[in-house]
């Protein structure tokens, strides 16, 4: 198969029907860069296209699932500038592929990390898996869909909490 520079991707199982997504920025807590989720959508295009796959998993590190949307990339970008040019636009094909999607999540999902679990079908959470939305510490709001997501997944009340304090929950 073709190389990634931030995704390692290979079938697997006994009849190779699965296909196995990791997310591959160790350096950067597998942090959410506009290359990577470049990647991601091409690599579950070409799965949900091929008759040989059946599922599919998103995994990471077992430090980090992913810790959020690269802020090194978006820092110095201001509303206007993210608006006309569709920042953020396609993160969310993991939630359209109609093939099952499953986050195998240990470590880190926060922010954007969260919000690509929450996205797919079924969430597996290891044992030290960390689940949170703490872009109000940073002066925002969860910006791909995450709000929605999380209210549907634990409710308003948690979901609230999460947001507003930007405190995380384990599995």
């Amino acid at each position: 198969g073709a190389q990634f520079q931030y995704l390692a991707v290979q079938k697997t199982g006994a009849q190779q029907n699965v296909g196995l997504i990791q997310l591959n920025r160790p350096q950067a807590l597998n942090a959410l860069c506009e290359g990577l989720m470049e990647e991601l959508r091409r690599v579950l295009e070409a799965m949900e296209n091929d008759p040989q796959v059946g599922a599919i998993v998103i995994t990471g590190s077992q430090k980090a699932f992913a810790a959020g949307a690269d802020i090194k990339e978006m820092q110095n970008k201001g509303f206007q500038e993210c608006y006309s040019s569709g920042f953020l636009s396609g993160w969310d094909r993991v939630s359209t592929v109609r093939k099952p999607i499953i986050a195998a999540v240990n470590g880190y999902a926060l922010g954007g990390g969260c919000e690509l679990a929450m996205m797919c079908d079924i969430v597996y959470a290891g044992e030290k898996a960390q689940f949170g939305q703490p872009e109000i510490l940073l002066g925002t709001i969860p910006g791909a869909g995450g709000t929605q997501r999380l209210t549907r997944a634990v409710g308003k009340s948690l979901a609230m909490e999460m947001v507003l304090t930007g405190d995380r929950i384990s599995a």
